[in-house]
């Protein structure tokens, strides 16, 4: 939803975006004041901050624009949208989040620089389709990487994954906590940064993971919260309260489900601590 908004805003034709039960209780606001900075027009419930949501876009004008939180979905927004305004937008973010989309408008022609943290968007450029070689997804494959680390005799190998920085802190995390990782045969594709990854039997150890990690390490948190049960000592997430908005509460739903299965996790405001080695 928060993505086609961002394409909506730029269109000169009323529109109206909804979802289920879950999409109109997740936070909106977060989009539709930096759209409505930008000259389009967004109504909804809430003074805008929840779905459903009117749009009525047109010509929308650059802004300069400090991001309070680090959000791939909300970036990705504002980025489209940047690509049909009247100038050039500059983006600062707060901490570095997945860039996916910056990779994939780059590779069809946007101009869009980056420096940092800070991303300058320049509207006008003509995208052109191209054949894009989808590789595997790094938060489905951290399922099978946790498996192996935990498991007492495994082995195995995925092959095809992105391991995009921006995306494969899970990898980072997995090995602070002393999994035993190996990425081969690394390589480019799409713009993409791909290789295979080989996991086995590890003794896992607990770790803080808070800060800079979260946003992009978020998706990974239930399954990382997982893997800290198998590990000696206790694990700590914090900074993590943007999982309680989620289409559920990941951070709840993650430490009640476990601990069903015998584990012992103390939810925290903005995260859990998990004590290892009891499943």
């Amino acid at each position: 939803m928060r993505f086609i908004m961002g394409l909506l805003a730029s269109t000169p034709f009323v529109s109206v975006v909804n979802g289920d039960r879950s999409l109109r209780s997740r936070p909106m606001a977060r989009i539709v004041q930096p759209l409505r900075q930008m000259g389009a027009e967004v109504m909804g419930r809430g003074g805008g901050s929840l779905a459903p949501l009117t749009i009525r876009g047109g010509d929308l004008r650059g802004m300069e624009y400090d991001m309070p939180v680090a959000s791939a979905q909300v970036k990705s927004s504002l980025i489209i949208a940047s690509l049909f305004a009247g100038s050039e937008t500059v983006l600062h973010q707060p901490a570095l989040s997945r860039d996916h989309t910056e990779r994939m408008l780059q590779a069809m022609g946007a101009t869009i620089i980056e420096d940092g943290l800070t991303l300058v968007v320049k509207p006008g450029s003509e995208l052109k389709p191209l054949d894009v070689k989808v590789s595997g997804d790094i938060s489905s494959a951290a399922f099978w990487l946790v498996a192996a680390a935990a498991h007492p005799n495994a082995r195995v190998r995925l092959t095809n994954v992105g391991v995009n920085p921006s995306r494969a802190e899970v990898l980072e995390i997995l090995k602070a906590m002393g999994a035993n990782i190996t990425l081969e045969n690394p390589r480019i594709e799409g713009g993409e940064p791909v290789a295979d990854i080989y996991v086995e039997s590890s003794e896992l150890r607990g770790v803080e993971i808070a800060g800079d990690q979260i946003p992009i390490a978020q998706d990974e948190i239930p399954v990382l919260a997982l893997a800290a049960c198998f590990a000696q000592g206790t694990t700590t997430i914090r900074d993590a309260q943007e999982l309680r908005v989620k289409e559920s509460d990941r951070i709840s739903a993650t430490a009640r489900e476990l601990n069903k299965l015998g584990a012992k996790i103390t939810e925290l405001p903005d995260g859990m601590i998990i004590e290892g080695r009891v499943l």
